[in-house]
């Protein structure tokens, strides 16, 4: 097909997608009218004018992609082609350690790093609140990047760029955490890129509920996507939660009963880690409920 082109999509909604071709020109294509991979944020594609309609043609071959399940537990794709998942942090509203170790089973299902954005870090100069310390002790402990700063004044935002340059990476975090602000720092003309988007898509400027691509000259791309808010992890398996908790599996090796559940059984290894500090029982507790979430409780 000697006219086709290669584009990224930047947007993907309804019976059509916006992608950024030659030059970041956007253009809105319609899909074909047959079965196939729906294009998302962040997927490659083949697209060319057919009948004077610029439409995709195919998606091409993805490295990965971001899945949520829906309510009957079915992957439903948001984005493809992720480099890094970003987790945004502040102390208020404070870290919810179950939803940061969502992403974290999340980021290591899809073999990418999660890392660790301490934004308002301005409101606490001398030390962060044991909340925060702890989350980024842990979060250093299992080899993440860690970086901490304030969107809203731009202190650190330069070096985060910096650690991130020629990635495409997902903003994920609570309501109020300043994942908006950061993306504000991060994205030279935020407000003229959304209306550039919002205007090839005829989707209208205010639109909040689709995924978004913007990307830097440098190379990164940052997606904004407000369907990672909420995060369902039952269509992924037992062994993605096991992965992420490398502390209870390394604690589970010293059970003295291979079927042990880690309730009163006695010489039970999980027990041990969680008196002698190695583990904590918050933590414990985390990794029983998501594993309960993928159908593999003990």
């Amino acid at each position: 097909m000697s006219g086709a082109r290669i584009a990224r999509v930047v947007m993907s909604t309804g019976n059509h997608c916006v992608v950024a071709a030659a030059e970041g020109r956007l253009e809105r294509c319609q899909l074909p009218n047959r079965r196939g991979r729906r294009p998302v944020c962040g997927d490659h594609v083949e697209w060319d004018w057919l009948r004077g309609t610029a439409t995709i043609i195919r998606v091409l071959e993805r490295r990965n992609v971001i899945e949520r399940g829906d309510f009957r537990g079915q992957p439903r794709p948001l984005a493809a082609n992720i480099d890094h998942i970003l987790l945004v942090v502040a102390a208020e509203p404070a870290p919810d350690g179950l939803l940061s170790d969502r992403y974290r089973v999340l980021a290591g299902a899809m073999g990418v790093p999660l890392g660790l954005w301490v934004n308002k870090a301005d409101l606490h100069p001398h030390a962060a609140p044991a909340c925060l310390a702890d989350l980024m002790q842990q979060h250093r402990a299992l080899g993440g990047l860690v970086h901490a700063g304030s969107a809203s004044t731009g202190a650190g935002v330069a070096a985060l760029a910096r650690a991130l340059q020629g990635q495409t990476v997902i903003l994920v975090g609570q309501s109020g955490v300043g994942k908006s602000s950061l993306t504000q720092g991060l994205i030279p003309s935020l407000e003229l890129r959304i209306g550039a988007i919002s205007q090839a898509s005829g989707q209208g400027r205010h639109t909040t509920t689709e995924t978004r691509l913007f990307a830097r000259d440098d190379g990164l791309a940052i997606i904004d996507s407000p369907g990672v808010r909420t995060l369902r992890l039952d269509h992924l398996a037992p062994d993605d939660v096991d992965r992420a908790f490398p502390e209870v599996l390394e604690a589970t090796g010293h059970c003295r009963f291979r079927n042990c559940r880690h309730d009163q059984e006695p010489q039970c290894g999980v027990h041990a880690a969680i008196e002698s500090g190695r583990l904590t029982a918050a933590r414990l507790e985390r990794w029983r409920s998501l594993r309960a979430e993928t159908q593999g409780a003990l």
